[in-house]
């Protein structure tokens, strides 16, 4: 599978979370163009991923989108990216790179606080063919 991530981005996520899970469901939903991977910040290859990155292994409160090889971004930017990277009606929601980091991410934060809160735990469970967008479920 590695050898197909280049023309992918894979999106990092609490795999514990009611609402990150709601929004891996959201974009699997919209990813027609099968943009996409996915993988949990708990597990083995997400590990990986923020260990070789100096990143926190243990709060698991940040989303990151990853362009092997090329970038990762984290927060409100990752959200902003995968928008625009769906194309569509969503690019809107890319508009909001105008605004400011620290301001975005001050919202994402915000949210990220009281996501146990917003949001039921809920055992999401892929069709057949959104298993295999799956890194290491």
């Amino acid at each position: 599978m590695q050898e197909n991530w280049q023309d992918k981005y894979i999106v990092f996520f609490d795999g514990d979370c009611g609402v990150c899970n709601f929004w891996v469901q959201w974009i699997l939903e919209r990813d027609k163009k099968n943009k996409f991977l996915f993988a949990s910040l708990q597990s083995d290859f997400g590990q990986k991923f923020l260990s070789e990155r100096g990143l926190e292994t243990t709060v698991f409160n940040t989303m990151y989108l990853w362009k092997p090889n090329q970038y990762y971004l984290v927060k409100s930017r990752a959200v902003l990216q995968i928008a625009q990277l769906l194309g569509g009606v969503y690019q809107l929601i890319a508009a909001g790179k105008i605004i400011p980091t620290f301001l975005s991410d001050q919202v994402y934060d915000l949210i990220s606080r009281n996501r146990m809160k917003l949001a039921a735990q809920k055992c999401y469970l892929p069709d057949q063919n959104q298993k295999r967008k799956f890194i290491e479920v």
